[in-house]
């Protein structure tokens, strides 16, 4: 029995501190757990049928693929990240900013800046490489790359004059044959993101999203988020982008079917074209990633902090409330929820940015990502990091890196007293 199925019984309480909170996090999905498995219980407000298509669906996100031919999960590479969508995802948090030998936790997309991509709009792939480096081989295949990632220090002073220290990565790629790459070729070194809660952020209606969006700052308050447009490959049509650290997906079933292709190198039927993994198990991957619980938030008083985040400009981005429309899933519908995020594209600056267009999202452009359960990053996964390569080693850090449309805050921060950013941390570390 797993750690996540023996706590299915905290799924059904309350609030953990006790007192109403308006809303909770997940709204009708919100899990009262802050323990390591606070990622990993299936929203509580789940009809008998969909816990059961849910614990399906948890068997398939745990399951380790081999290399064909085999009687369970073959299909394995030939080339690939890691084996396993758990393997990255452990206790669906985030993964490391790793790449080792018995798997990768992070990844690196390539693309060139001209020629043709194999979904309109999307980036063009690299000849012989595709659109991401696959870092292992299956027994007998080489690997296509190898990957070094070494970290350069910076400092720098707050405000008062206290010193910090913030890290950056740099990323050595060789061919087999010590070859470097091209320098042609565009980089984007990504770890991978926590999958709770995506269901609600599947949710969240198309207008509400472009409503909040301003591309062009009308308001002039130097925030001009926008959305990401893709290719749904299951409609045919464009449509907004949602997952991925630049909004790259539209849909959870594509998401994890794009996964299966490039992080494992388990082709299905909308990429790759051979059913090495049908969609059965695909749309049993989405789901239980939709219906995954959020966890509620710590006890304790934290107004202050929240009046910092507010004042500092952060919620201008990290938009604390959403709410979701129809759905499928009946537990998902029509909620009030806390996710802190907007889901929309930003400018965040020269020094976190890519060069890397995604679509419509330029190389200086990220998805603001939800913070939602973000004081429990290093008890699910300890020695977690933050920002989408992992160069964060503290939230502190996170903060100090951002650039571009969040510069504004992050001086407010920076330039705060000792005691105001405690109480903004303070804050963060009960969400």
């Amino acid at each position: 029995m797993t750690a996540r199925r023996a706590a299915l019984a905290l799924a059904t309480l309350a609030a953990c501190d006790g007192a109403p909170r308006a809303p909770a996090p997940g709204g009708d999905t919100t899990v009262a757990d802050r323990t390591s498995n606070a990622y990993s219980l299936p929203a509580p407000n789940l009809a008998p049928a969909e816990l059961d298509r849910h614990l399906a669906g948890d068997v398939g996100f745990d399951a380790t693929f081999v290399r064909g031919p085999a009687p369970i999960n073959p299909g394995l590479g030939p080339l690939y990240n890691h084996n396993a969508c758990a393997a990255c995802h452990g206790k669906d948090g985030r993964g490391l900013p790793m790449f080792a030998p018995t798997g990768s936790q992070a990844l690196v997309r390539v693309s060139l800046a001209d020629g043709t991509p194999e979904l309109p709009g999307a980036p063009v792939p690299v000849p012989g490489l595709g659109g991401q480096l696959q870092d292992h081989g299956v027994f007998g295949v080489p690997a296509e790359v190898a990957i070094e990632l070494a970290w350069t220090e910076r400092t720098g002073r707050y405000g008062d004059g206290t010193p910090y220290q913030l890290r950056a990565p740099t990323l050595a790629l060789r061919h087999p044959d010590g070859g470097a790459l091209d320098p042609a070729i565009l980089t984007s070194f990504r770890q991978a993101p926590a999958v709770f809660g995506l269901g609600l952020l599947e949710a969240i209606p198309d207008a509400a999203l472009e409503a909040a969006a301003d591309p062009a700052d009308r308001d002039g308050d130097g925030i001009s988020g926008r959305v990401n447009q893709v290719w749904d490959v299951d409609a045919g049509a464009v449509r907004i982008g949602r997952f991925g650290h630049k909004a790259g997906n539209p849909t959870l079933v594509q998401q994890a079917a794009a996964a299966y292709a490039n992080d494992m190198g388990v082709t299905s039927r909308r990429f790759g074209g051979d059913a090495e993994v049908d969609d059965a198990v695909v749309a049993a991957t989405a789901f239980y990633t939709a219906t995954l619980g959020v966890p509620a938030r710590a006890p304790g008083d934290v107004a202050a902090g929240e009046a910092r985040f507010d004042a500092f400009g952060c919620a201008a981005c990290h938009t604390p409330l959403q709410t979701s429309g129809p759905h499928p899933i009946a537990a998902l519908a029509e909620q009030t929820f806390a996710p802190y995020t907007d889901l929309l594209l930003h400018d965040l600056g020269p020094d976190l940015a890519d060069q890397r267009p995604e679509f419509q999202a330029d190389g200086r452009e990220w998805r603001t990502p939800p913070l939602w359960g973000l004081g429990l990053v290093a008890t699910v996964l300890p020695g977690a990091s933050y920002l989408h390569d992992g160069r964060a080693r503290t939230v502190a850090e996170a903060i100090l890196w951002h650039g571009g449309e969040a510069e504004a805050a992050r001086e407010r921060f920076r330039t705060a007293s000792a005691a105001e950013r405690a109480e903004l941390l303070r804050f963060l570390s009960a969400l």
